[in-house]
């Protein structure tokens, strides 16, 4: 089931995979892919070997208090990377993201769908502020893990966390008039 599972979402990405056609492609009836792997998100995590499953992810980013929450994401990030085995399905749909389109629709799809829009939505957020605050994370494991541009590559998690955090609070808590207030004043018009 697993690959017929991989298969069907290289082929046709998230969105358009369904538990019915995954069973199809593996010759079984769709309530047994239900039965062993629940929803089409737990059945992607299971046939993409994700170290994570967001379902559970978002509830322990959640937990605690809201100014504690860029910090708790950074190390739960970095938690998922510091295992090589664990790492290495992400890094494999990342190179391939950055290669093939029908892999980066995938994998958008997916993190849109059961990440992003969920804790954009239980924060509160714009989903244009928690994208950004992914991305900044994205690109820190990028440099990290895949290009291993020093010292960033040897530098230990506190220090990565000391460093990030900051950043992602800017993201989880700033309000968007600040950004537009700040290119008005820096507007040559607004004299």
């Amino acid at each position: 089931m697993r690959s017929a599972a991989r298969r069907l979402f290289a082929e046709l990405g998230y969105d358009k995979t369904t538990i019915r056609a995954i069973g199809r492609e593996a010759g079984v009836d769709a309530a047994l892919v239900h039965h062993f792997f629940g929803t089409k998100e737990q059945v992607f995590v299971a046939a993409m070997e994700l170290p994570f499953e967001p379902s559970a992810v978002i509830p322990e980013i959640l937990a605690g208090p809201r100014d504690e929450l860029a910090e708790r994401v950074v190390r739960l990030f970095l938690s998922v990377w510091r295992n090589p085995e664990g790492r290495a399905p992400i890094l494999a749909i990342l190179r391939s993201a950055t290669t093939n389109e029908r892999a980066a629709a995938m994998f958008r799809e997916f993190i849109a769908a059961a990440m992003l829009s969920r804790l954009a939505d239980a924060l509160g957020l714009t989903r244009l502020r928690v994208e950004a605050a992914a991305a900044q994370l994205v690109g820190v494991v990028l440099v990290r893990y895949v290009i291993g541009v020093e010292p960033l590559a040897s530098a230990s998690e506190e220090q990565i966390v000391r460093l990030v955090t900051p950043v992602l609070e800017y993201y989880f808590s700033a309000e968007d008039h600040v950004a537009v207030t700040h290119r008005e004043s820096a507007s040559p018009d607004r004299r």
